[in-house]
């Protein structure tokens, strides 16, 4: 007698996790699409074919930017680029984060947001990390935007490969966290849309405060060998 046959219903097999979904169609928005951070991921998701969108405060920095940039990338207000995106990426100064998403918790409502902030601090002996009362920037952000559909990702990425038009494609792993497995799903895809990069699921916004504090280790291991370096995640 088959499984069936005895009333049980078989489990339908198990999602690949490297079945990702098309993004090529959606429209990205970078706050603080003007910092090295920002423009630098601006630059290499249109590069790849995305639709780019960068924000800043002022319309008029945020345009001559994306002129700089060329590639199709538009700039805008803050305001008017969480507006006309789809997928939201938070690449702002640790000061101004919080006060960032609140001024735009409306444009951002219903948004996939992916907040790639490091809270860090500095002093003689170096880079190193601070907690923020919600346990880290994208738990931050997820507790300002509670209509907002909340990921963190693309944190350990140097500014420097990001920007040079010489560098092809950029080895390294993105560890990408979230609540919802469709999110995370849609920001890996959008990760591996970079030449060399890929998106690989981390965990929930919980455990994102040690993924943030990393950078503070790397900005030591990019110090003392002259590197930039990156992350890659052996056996997946």
């Amino acid at each position: 007698m088959t499984s069936t046959d005895s009333g049980s219903t078989p489990k339908p097999p198990a999602k690949d996790p490297w079945e990702l979904p098309d993004v090529s169609d959606l429209t990205v928005g970078v706050l603080g699409g003007t910092g090295d951070q920002g423009r630098g991921l601006a630059y290499r998701l249109a590069r790849a074919g995305q639709k780019v969108i960068i924000g800043s405060r002022a319309a008029e920095r945020a345009e001559s930017a994306a002129a700089e940039l060329g590639l199709g990338v538009e700039g805008a207000d803050n305001a008017g680029c969480a507006r006309r995106s789809d997928i939201v990426i938070i690449a702002v100064p640790w000061e101004g984060h919080a006060k960032t998403l609140e001024s735009l918790r409306d444009e951002l409502e219903g948004k996939l947001v992916v907040d790639c902030v490091n809270p860090l601090g500095f002093d003689k002996k170096g880079a190193y990390a601070l907690k923020p009362e919600e346990g880290s920037a994208a738990e931050q952000a997820a507790a300002l935007l509670p209509g907002s559909r909340v990921t963190a990702a693309f944190h350990h990425l140097s500014a420097v490969l990001l920007q040079d038009p010489a560098v092809e494609q950029i080895d390294t792993d993105v560890m990408v966290l979230g609540e919802v497995r469709a999110d995370t799903d849609i920001v890996q895809a959008l990760a591996a849309r970079i030449p060399g990069m890929r998106g690989v699921f981390a965990g929930r916004l919980r455990n994102a405060h040690q993924v943030e504090s990393l950078v503070a280790n790397l900005i030591s291991v990019n110090r003392r060998y002259k590197a930039h370096a990156g992350l890659r995640v052996t056996d997946v």
